[in-house]
């Protein structure tokens, strides 16, 4: 049976769907997942969501933030706390979801943001719940954060009675932040496969938003037993009136951030309620694109499928993994950059130099990065309820003191006998010598692996060219069998959020990478051995020295004096 005829008969479960989806969306050396074919750009989707009649709020831009070094984000107990103000809520949405700078080539210019996105279109929309703020506003309010005027767009005005029904459950001193995607941005380009990178997108936002409450002291937490029904009500994406003929948005994700409480503790907390009739609302989103070149009716079923109710929070036990000091030997107290540094000055490599070599040490940091900690601490994995599900394959090609080969980053301990079970029977599993006691990072095959790694990442050379490069293999259908078929997302959110880890990782150690939405799914699981379908390559990602384009001029973000 077909998957529209699925769809269409509502014969499918919701886990089947998404299966459906994506074997549908998988790329082959035969054929590509189903797109446009070519860039319609009459009909280029504006990067820029608005939304017109609502009250602009512009947040100031100082010329320096806070001097922090960038390892002290890791190291929450020791970053005082910035009181909520308008000042810290710049900075926060600075480093979050902020322009970064503008490129331009001839008369063409397109600016980047501290959140990557698949193709630079950029999907991910951000919203705030704040409480009455100095200079902000004498009242709570929903707002939408328009990142080129780096300001805030006020959405609907919550009278006090509001304001205490969300909050009581929670620390006196806190807001939320929400996330939603606009799906059509990366169908313009992608087609059905589009969802997916929305999603990875998600993740790597997400990431960013607890990275950017890291350098202001704050505490951030998931907020995973809200219904999307219920977060699309609390960010006004529900009202049909206010999109009359603008695409919509998909209500992804709520984040709760605290000043003063450990952020994982209020996983406890009760489920918020829907907006009731009392909200006024004000702004009409404008339209994205004149017309719709063509639809994916494909993407809207798989959003469905994996819309959640609203549920209990996700407990689990993290006693079997390793302790920050298992994780790094000696704690990291020094470095190269100072945490802004890394958050504005993070890009996207375009081109790797093939020569580039890093350390040992430095590989090792930066997976340890990539691993929670039994004492709940490291971020941004403190941030999220579940034990890792995205485990690394490794292509390592320039590493000093470490052979080239194939190798596996367990990112959960109790997964090992797993993943042995389920990759290439001839793999020798050999725990790497001299890193660190709780680093599970093991060979499993020597020897060049440049051809393979690029091959399977679309024939992109940028695999094969970097000091490593990687898969993110999820544990697919087990996780849609714990968890629901709206987990779907939460998997790719976590691949996005490693990504984020390792582009600034990349940054703090003087090299780059980038994101690699593009691979041949199945090739992938054969080169590790997989033909079970129960888990999956999710994302792909490259580390090493870049290559600049000397035709791209780069422009400042903002003009500050002109907004002093």
């Amino acid at each position: 049976m077909t998957f529209q005829k699925l769809i269409v008969e509502g014969e499918a479960a919701a886990e089947a769907v998404v299966v459906a989806y994506h074997e549908r969306t998988k790329h082959h050396f035969h054929r590509y997942a189903a797109s446009l074919g070519y860039m319609d750009w009459a009909t280029q989707p504006d990067p820029f969501r608005r939304y017109a009649g609502a009250d602009l709020i512009r947040l100031p831009l100082p010329k320096a933030g806070r001097p922090l070094p960038y390892w002290q984000l890791y190291a929450s107990a020791i970053v005082p706390s910035m009181p909520l103000s308008l000042e810290s809520v710049s900075l926060f949405f600075r480093y979050a979801l902020s322009l970064t700078a503008w490129k331009q080539v001839g008369d063409t210019t397109w600016p980047l943001r501290a959140n990557p996105s698949s193709g630079n279109l950029h999907p991910t929309e951000g919203y705030a719940v704040l409480p009455a703020v100095d200079q902000i506003d004498a009242t709570a309010a929903i707002y939408h954060y328009a990142p080129r005027e780096h300001a805030l767009e006020r959405r609907a005005v919550l009278d006090a009675r509001r304001w205490t029904e969300l909050t009581e459950p929670f620390p006196d001193v806190s807001f939320f932040v929400g996330l939603s995607s606009v799906h059509w941005r990366e169908a313009w380009k992608y087609g059905e496969r589009a969802f997916r990178y929305c999603q990875h997108d998600v993740g790597h936002a997400f990431a960013s938003l607890r990275i950017a409450a890291a350098a202001l002291g704050w505490r951030l937490v998931l907020l995973d037993n809200v219904s999307d029904a219920t977060l699309s009500s609390l960010l006004g994406l529900n009202r049909d009136q206010d999109f009359v003929a603008a695409e919509r948005e998909e209500a992804d994700l709520l984040a709760f951030i605290s000043l003063d409480s450990p952020a994982f503790l209020l996983t406890e907390s009760k489920p918020l309620t829907a907006h009731g009739n009392g909200v006024f609302w004000q702004g009409r989103a404008n339209t994205l694109s004149s017309e719709h070149s063509v639809e994916w009716p494909v993407i809207e079923a798989v959003a469905q499928a994996t819309r959640r109710c609203e549920s209990a929070p996700i407990k689990e036990d993290f006693s079997s993994f390793p302790s920050e000091g298992d994780l790094f030997g000696t704690p990291i107290r020094q470095g190269l950059l100072t945490a802004e540094m890394a958050i504005l000055g993070r890009r996207s490599a375009v081109a790797m130099d093939g020569s580039t070599a890093i350390s040992r040490a430095t590989l090792f940091r930066m997976l340890a990065r990539l691993i929670p900690t039994q004492e709940r601490r490291a971020m941004p994995w403190d941030a999220i309820p579940w034990r890792p599900r995205i485990h690394i394959g490794l292509f390592v090609h320039r590493v000093d003191g470490l052979a080239p080969g194939i190798y596996a980053l367990v990112r959960d301990p109790d997964k090992v006998d797993i993943l042995k079970r389920v990759m290439h029977s001839e793999f020798c599993w050999k725990r790497v010598p001299d890193c660190p006691p709780g680093l599970p990072l093991y060979l499993l095959q020597d020897g060049d692996c440049r051809a393979l790694a690029t091959t399977v990442s679309c024939g992109q050379d940028i695999a094969g060219d970097g000091a490593f490069s990687l898969s993110m293999i999820a544990d697919y259908i087990n996780s849609l069998a714990t968890y629901g078929s709206g987990f779907y997302r939460n998997l790719f959110w976590e691949a996005g959020m490693v990504g984020q880890l390792l582009y600034l990782e990349a940054e703090e150690a003087g090299i780059r990478a980038t994101g690699i939405g593009c691979y041949f799914d199945d090739p992938v699981h054969a080169a590790f051995g997989i033909v079970s379908h129960e888990w999956q390559s999710f994302y792909h990602f490259t580390v090493g020295g870049s290559v600049e384009d000397g035709r791209l001029t780069t422009l400042p973000a903002y003009n500050f004096e002109e907004e002093q």
